[in-house]
């Protein structure tokens, strides 16, 4: 019972979780799934983190008539090749990594609402 008692009474600091994620996130090789807001209804999901060993391009391509929707290839100086799709695709693509064996259903981070 002590032991308990002593758990919750230790100081808890919020942003000691966050500094340790940034340094986490890259050394491992997560895939990371966002989903952004527009105007309106309108929604955009990001991909970042894909393996450099894959073409970015062809998986734009592929996604774009898998899932019928509108995409962009943007380089950005802190992540790299970012793909960006219409709409909220996230569930379709995290789907699509694991069927192909492109990652691991534990490498894919699926974030947002």
């Amino acid at each position: 019972m002590s032991n308990t008692e002593e758990d919750l009474n230790v100081p808890f600091d919020p942003f000691a979780d966050v500094e340790e994620d940034k340094t986490a996130k890259k050394a491992t090789n997560d895939i990371h799934l966002r989903i952004q807001q527009r105007n309106g209804r309108k929604t955009i999901t990001t991909l970042q983190g894909l393996p450099k060993q894959y073409d970015a391009k062809k998986i734009l391509k592929v996604f774009k008539k898998e899932f019928a929707c509108n995409g962009s290839l943007e380089e950005h100086e802190e992540f790299g090749q970012v793909i960006q799709l219409t709409g909220d695709q996230r569930q379709k693509i995290a789907e699509f990594l694991v069927k192909e064996e492109i990652a691991k259903k534990s490498e894919v981070k699926v974030h947002g609402f």
